[in-house]
């Protein structure tokens, strides 16, 4: 028996919804750096489940709305002040970080167990998230370095690897656990539903 192709109505609906639950869920920070980026109560969460229960099409529509809502919500100012830099901080700290999450469903896809997939999707987009935040912080925010006593006299890239990596690795952790307990007590939620 063949089961009825869900609406876009629906669909739409549930990416609504799950901005609102990422939006909450980022306002829950367990850790928070002083100069940006926090460990939250697994907020990219939602925006991943939309990919792997809809596919990367809406899975990234869902994160480009969400980057245009996290920059309205507290958008940091680059410290240089220049133009490029501007750009730099909305692409790598908002659009490109949050937009590319939608791609979880096309790196689970592949995988024969669905479990794994799910694991593999989730942990890939958060490391790309990571990426951003990495190039970001070496790119633009190097200057915020000689605040802590640690970084001085390292590299810029090696500050941005440790700042960066120092809240988003537990994301990464958190987030993809939480993912694997919801498929293992949720499977049906998980199901690709295009």
């Amino acid at each position: 028996m063949k089961t009825k192709p869900i609406s876009r109505t629906r669909i739409l609906v549930e990416c609504g919804l799950m901005i609102a639950v990422g939006t909450v869920l980022a306002q829950i920070k367990i850790f928070e750096m002083p100069f940006g980026g926090s460990v939250t109560l697994v907020s990219m969460l939602p925006f991943i489940l939309v990919s792997l229960r809809h596919g990367a099409k809406w899975g990234l529509a869902t994160g480009f709305a969400d980057s245009l809502l996290q920059m309205l919500l507290g958008f940091y100012a680059p410290p240089a002040g220049t133009v490029i830099a501007f750009i730099g901080v909305v692409l790598l700290d908002y659009v490109l970080a949050f937009t590319l999450l939608g791609l979880a469903g096309l790196i689970a896809k592949p995988f024969q167990n669905r479990m794994l997939g799910v694991a593999a999707g989730t942990a890939a987009v958060c490391v790309i998230r990571f990426l951003c935040s990495f190039l970001s912080g070496a790119l633009l925010w190097g200057s915020y370095q000689s605040y802590y006593d640690w970084a001085n006299g390292m590299s810029v890239w090696l500050y941005s690897l440790i700042y960066n990596g120092s809240y988003m690795l537990p994301e990464l952790v958190l987030t993809t656990i939480v993912a694997v307990l919801l498929y293992k007590a949720a499977p049906k939620f998980f199901s690709p539903e295009q």
